[in-house]
């Protein structure tokens, strides 16, 4: 190997790199983040909404994101 050779990233060097930078950050940037990630993941949700209900307006498309999460904060109660 040769110094122009570079290694390729594993998925365990990803984790490790992601688990650094968490660390690395305080708690109002933790909490930041974390609202960032559900913020994309109900963005990600209603895009799926819309595609099983091409019908449904942007009200319609907010209930049901409502009821998805009602739905998974009882199946989490339950577990």
């Amino acid at each position: 190997m040769t110094d122009n050779d570079v290694k390729p990233l594993t998925a365990d060097d990803l984790y490790r790199e992601e688990v650094r930078r968490a660390r690395s950050m305080s708690l109002g940037q933790k909490v930041f983040a974390g609202i960032e990630l559900f913020d994309m993941a109900c963005e990600f949700a209603k895009s799926g909404i819309r595609a099983q209900h091409p019908e449904a307006n942007e009200a319609q498309v907010l209930e049901l994101l409502r009821d998805r999460l009602a739905l998974a904060r009882r199946l989490e109660d339950q577990a």
